[in-house]
């Protein structure tokens, strides 16, 4: 519909069937006691009208309309765009210009509801005629007579309750309506407004979920089965009964035939055109739970809960849809495989960041995101074992004080505790004696790492943690080195991602830009990377972490390109990892229960969780180029700290 001319109408004339001379003939005859029933009429309309006027002087003010937002459905999308979720509360809406709203759908609304709309000036007393003789011809209501301006003001401020006192207040308030707005503005208004059934409102959403397409793009019988569901959405819905439905398509379709806005061809082929239904769509369940749930609360702490349920966002997130079903498949196949190796009851997660912007590629918060909602890649603080050594090893090499070929002795050892005294021990209950810091971590020995903790200093090791964004309650006790504190997957694949950025971080994120239904932007989070570690020391720790994979505890991650890595395996087998990473991503797997018992006897992070990683990592880096490491000699190495 280019221009409110295409509905209007010749206005019809309004006699009168009774003479002046009938009238006086009556009044003779009446005398007296006419002209008192005129006096009481009189009184008692002058004060109906008075107290019309006090009851209504309270109306809202309608002007609040030009300001007014509908509740309007969240969307997340991934990074290319792809729509992974709705996200809304009572009211699932995706508002839309007029102009995007096909005139098949403009015609067929006013036709069944108002067409008279671009004629009259908020109340049409013909329709209120009609209506009533309709009504009482049928001897029940089956017309309202309200016009699309009074329902759009019932809608957004009055109640549902059937009163004269509320039609009168729709006829006032829908005046007033059409004083301040455009019929262009109020029809808009309206079709975004109105109820069409199945939790949709607004006609993009109901074209999207009845016919599975834009409103812009209905035909004029689907239009027509649209327009007959407004008085009654969930009885004529054609997902209820079609034959119903298609009754009420009918008479749309006769009435804009009728009002001569269709011609006969275009009526009989509407009749006859096939309806192709879609699916009800509202509150339909995410492609990847997981992902979008964590989203929604990333969106929720910035802008609040009702905003996210009601503020029509358009929401951009940095996961690939391609990688993140790589993930999810990868998780469900390993969970079945461990099973059958003993490591019953597993849970896992995963999470996959590109270490250039810290955006996150790919998450997976558990085996089944049916069974338990619990996020344990966000949510979930568990022990990191060895793979919590790295920290302790870069804040060594950033000290000044120690290379990958400095000599640490594994031997026995023991530190004052609150509790005596602290001896840690290895993992095969072995002393290997002076060995290379690389040997160190490559074979994971963990008295060499809790030794050089304590030379450069806990908190020191503390600090650096604290700076890659690992914000669990550390004490600076002697085994901390062994990874004596609670992590997320999400904060370990971030703290290795800004090593293997050279210690350039920005603020892991699920979310690259958020936009308003108008297209401004509410959030942008194009990354500003911060320079937070020392870049040779993070180089160093990378080509350390490089001889775990080669000849290592993390042989198993190997994938016939340079990998930096690390194993984790908790005492008593209760938490086992693997994080490793390539320039262009880095990956975080954890396996455990959720009960925290122990997974199975022997149970490592290089024996089970490195086979995870790698056969993910193969899958994802499949049309990703083979990039080296930038050795520790592009950059300045660290001046010696004095003693």
């Amino acid at each position: 519909m280019s221009s409110s001319e295409t509905f209007k109408h010749e206005q019809p004339e309004i006699g009168t069937s009774h003479s002046f001379e009938f009238w006086r003939q009556v009044g003779l005859v009446a005398g007296g006691t006419l002209l008192s029933i005129a006096m009481l009429t009189s009184s008692v309309v002058a004060g109906g009208l008075i107290g019309l006027a006090i009851s209504f002087r309270n109306l809202p003010d309608v002007r609040q309309i030009q300001n007014f937002l509908p509740a309007e459905t969240t969307y997340i999308y991934d990074i290319k765009g792809k729509l992974l979720v709705g996200i809304h509360g009572e009211a699932n809406r995706k508002v839309i210009p007029l102009d995007k709203i096909n005139p098949n759908l403009k015609r067929a609304v006013l036709a069944s509801e108002d067409s008279y709309f671009y004629n009259h000036h908020g109340i049409d007393p013909s329709g209120i005629g009609r209506a009533a003789l309709v009504n009482w011809t049928a001897g029940g209501v089956r017309e309202g007579g309200s016009t699309i301006s009074m329902q759009l003001v019932k809608n957004l401020f009055l109640s549902r309750k059937r009163a004269l006192s509320r039609k009168i207040a729709e006829a006032i308030l829908a005046i007033r309506l059409e004083q301040i707005l455009t019929k262009d503005r109020i029809l808009e208004m309206y079709l975004n407004q109105v109820y069409w059934g199945h939790n949709n409102y607004g006609a993009e959403t109901a074209a999207q979920t009845y016919f599975d397409k834009s409103a812009e793009n209905l035909t004029l019988g689907e239009s027509a089965m649209m327009a007959g569901l407004v008085q009654a959405p969930e009885e004529f819905s054609p997902f209820v009964n079609m034959n119903l439905a298609k009754q009420k398509q009918r008479e749309v379709l006769g009435r804009m035939l009728a009002l001569k806005w269709i011609t006969y061809q275009e009526y009989n082929d509407a009749l006859h055109q096939k309806i192709k239904l879609g699916k009800i769509k509202s509150f339909k369940a995410s492609i990847f739970p997981y992902v979008t749930n964590a989203v929604a609360q990333e969106l929720i702490k910035k802008f609040g809960r009702d905003a996210v349920l009601k503020g029509g966002m358009r929401v951009q997130a940095t996961v690939a849809f391609d990688l993140q079903k790589i993930a999810e498949e990868t998780i469900k196949k390993w969970h079945k495989t461990l099973e059958g190796q003993g490591l019953n009851n597993n849970q896992m997660a995963l999470v996959a960041i590109d270490p250039r912007t810290h955006f996150v590629k790919a998450l997976v918060g558990g085996v089944d995101s049916k069974a338990s909602e619990f996020n344990r890649a966000t949510q979930a603080q568990r022990q990191p074992g060895s793979s919590f050594k790295p920290f302790v090893y870069y804040t060594a090499f950033a000290s000044g004080k120690f290379t990958p070929n400095t000599t640490v002795v594994d031997s026995p050892v023991s530190y004052p505790d609150i509790n005596g005294s602290y001896s840690p021990h290895n993992y095969d209950n072995t002393f290997r004696g002076a060995i290379p810091i690389r040997t160190a971590l490559a074979q994971s020995r963990n008295v060499p790492a809790v030794k050089i903790g304590k030379a450069i200093g806990i908190n020191k090791v503390i600090e650096t943690c604290r700076t890659l964004g690992i914000m669990s309650p550390m004490e600076p006790v002697s085994s901390l080195p062994l990874g004596a504190i609670g992590v997320t997957p999400l904060e370990m694949a971030s703290a290795y991602a800004t090593f293997a950025n050279y210690g350039w971080q920005s603020p892991p994120t699920l979310i690259a830009r958020v936009r308003d239904s108008s297209g401004n932007v509410l959030l942008d989070n194009t990354p500003k990377p911060r320079l937070v570690l020392d870049s040779w020391a993070s180089a160093t720790i990378l080509d350390v972490m490089q001889s775990v994979v080669k000849e290592g505890t993390g042989k198993g991650a190997a994938i016939n390109r340079p990998v930096a890595g690390k194993t984790g395996t908790t005492s008593s087998e209760k938490d086992i990892w693997f994080i490793g990473t390539v320039p262009q991503l880095t990956t975080a797997i954890w396996v455990g229960r959720d009960d925290n018992r122990q997974l199975a006897h022997g149970a490592t992070g290089g024996g089970m969780v490195t086979p995870i990683w790698r056969d993910f990592m193969q899958q994802a880096l499949q049309n990703v180029p083979i990039q080296n490491f930038k050795p520790a000699s592009k950059f300045s190495r660290p001046k010696s700290i004095k003693k």
